[in-house]
């Protein structure tokens, strides 16, 4: 029972943190149609902000929403210097990588300067723990099981009952008829980067409040999000967000039978079985949109 238990929440939580992020990559991807190789650095930059107002005095409920706000600025920042004016421009998705990835490693030297390398931690959500099936959980990690659908299922209201949710599926769907109809597709385009990056920046904060941070952190977790998008499929954000929960059990399992050592190993293995069978994503609909 134990072992079910401790599987079940390891994949509920590792899941949590992975749809996240993976729901940032496939809304700017399904958006404007580029991959975002800096989302990794907006996720530690969320974390170090938070960690900063804590430590100016602000309480962590206080903090942790306007950090989250200041990621949507940085997002929509880097959209704008670094990917806006390259979009029309010939082999835009494999330069948009190079600039991005430029980009995230500027900010995370940056974050290293200013921060510096020893590791830090902010508040949990909720502190203390309890024992389920078992198992040792910290109610932190319960919260973000907790947290995580009810974000994605807002973000999903968003997109689906508000004006400015249908507008940006609508690019996301059809950019030429967005022109058309008057839509400000360079606006939208900002917003789907600033969604994205407070997204990330809040998966950052959940990881920061169990694990120490460092201006390395978000590397793994981009890589992971890689994994969950193939996997679920980029041209919507419901593919990736089941995937994430998907991979989520499948490493918690891999890492308790299999060790640490091996479950790597088989995410790549996964990851490459995928692409041979159904490269589009297991969960991937004909049509590029948002749903």
């Amino acid at each position: 029972m134990s072992a079910l238990a401790e599987i079940l929440f390891g994949g509920l939580f590792q899941g949590s943190l992975y749809a996240m992020m993976a729901v940032g990559l496939a809304l700017v991807w399904t958006t404007i149609g580029v991959f975002n190789f800096s989302h990794g650095v907006f996720m530690m930059l969320g974390a170090y902000i938070a960690w900063q107002l804590v430590e100016l005095g602000l309480p962590a409920m206080i903090a942790f929403p306007i950090a989250v706000v200041v990621m949507a600025g940085v997002g929509w920042i880097l959209q704008a210097s670094v990917v806006r004016p390259l979009i029309g421009r010939p082999n835009i998705v494999l330069v948009v990588v190079i600039t991005t990835l430029a980009a995230g490693s500027l900010i995370e030297n940056g974050a290293l300067t200013i921060w510096g390398p020893r590791s830090k931690q902010i508040p949990a959500l909720i502190a203390g723990n309890t024992t389920i099936g078992g198992v040792g959980v910290s109610l932190h990690q319960i919260a973000i099981i907790v947290i995580t659908p009810l974000i994605l299922a807002a973000l999903w209201m968003f997109l689906n009952r508000t004006r400015l949710g249908l507008a940006l599926r609508a690019v996301a769907q059809n950019e030429d008829a967005s022109h058309l109809v008057g839509l400000n597709v360079t606006a939208l385009y900002g917003l789907a980067f600033a969604i994205a990056a407070s997204l990330a920046g809040l998966a950052g904060i959940f990881m920061g409040g169990y694990r120490f941070m460092s201006p390395v952190m978000g590397s793994d977790p981009l890589l992971k999000a890689l994994i969950v998008v193939v996997f679920g499929g980029i041209s919507s954000i419901s593919g990736p967000i089941f995937a994430a929960y998907l991979i989520g059990f499948f490493e918690a399992a891999c890492s308790y039978y299999f060790g640490l050592y091996w479950t790597p190993a088989l995410l790549f293995g996964v990851l490459i079985l995928t692409l041979m069978v159904r490269p589009e994503g297991i969960f991937a609909s004909r049509s590029r949109g948002l749903a």
